[in-house]
């Protein structure tokens, strides 16, 4: 699938992979598993794995072969961390992400940090100097205004790696982000002109410090985050034209 996927995108293409469930905090069933490891972890009794150090090793080996295809092909871009809500400074510390740091040493890794009191007020500076330290990027987050736990601060520009740059965008519905019951639902959202702007600007200034910035659209409902890209890329002045549309048939 991977060697498809590097065959069917034009030179210059590039992937940004999300990094499995497992590493990042997630309650996770073993059916989510590469077939060959469902039969090899341990469990509790809700068929939840229970993380070691030797089923992320085993799991990461995996995952690194197909990586390792966007690699040859020039196309490897960053590996994305989407931590879980869970993983939160009341309960976990930083250096509880220090050995998968190390196991993907040699990759450009994004940390996207989904409990708002890790860039709170001191803790901010704190959390990102450990990113800055161990060369990882920083995911900033376009996000709802609301102070629930699960919205990030959309205010955050930083640069901790200068390779890359990384903002991601999650639309800006605040029930359905709190409440939504799918994904669809939470970042049901299709950006206006104005904030198209918005995340133009931040863009720029991000790109002020950082060879490349990876502006990622997950307000995935329907066709808007692709729609969104192509809005931001004019806005950039990347592209005049939008690719002709296709005629629907029903």
């Amino acid at each position: 699938m991977v060697e498809r996927w590097c065959a069917a995108t034009p030179h210059g293409f590039t992937f940004d992979v999300k990094l499995h469930q497992l590493f990042s905090f997630h309650s996770t069933s073993a059916k989510l598993l590469p077939p060959d490891l469902q039969n090899r972890v341990e469990t509790d009794a809700k068929g939840k794995v229970k993380p070691t150090r030797d089923v992320h090793e085993a799991l990461l080996r995996i995952f690194l072969r197909a990586a390792a295809i966007f690699r040859s092909a020039g196309k490897m871009g960053v590996l994305l961390l989407q931590l879980s809500p869970a993983f939160s400074p009341r309960k976990h510390e930083l250096n509880e992400l220090e050995s998968l740091i190390e196991m993907l040493n040699g990759y450009e890794l994004a940390i996207e940090f989904r409990n708002r009191n890790w860039v709170i007020g001191d803790q901010l500076q704190s959390t990102i100097d450990f990113v800055r330290k161990h060369g990882a990027i920083f995911v900033n987050v376009d996000a709802p205004a609301s102070d629930h736990f699960t919205v990030m601060r959309s205010d955050v520009d930083e640069v901790t790696n200068s390779n890359a740059a990384y903002l991601r965008l999650h639309g800006r519905n605040a029930k359905a982000y709190i409440s939504g019951k799918t994904v669809a639902a939470r970042f049901d959202y299709d950006y206006k002109e104005k904030e198209i702007e918005e995340v133009a600007k931040r863009s720029r200034k991000l790109a002020k410090e950082a060879g490349d910035v990876h502006v990622i659209f997950n307000n995935n409902n329907l066709d808007y985050a692709p729609r969104a890209a192509l809005r931001l890329r004019k806005a950039l002045g990347q592209i005049v034209n939008p690719p002709a549309e296709t005629f629907e048939l029903f």
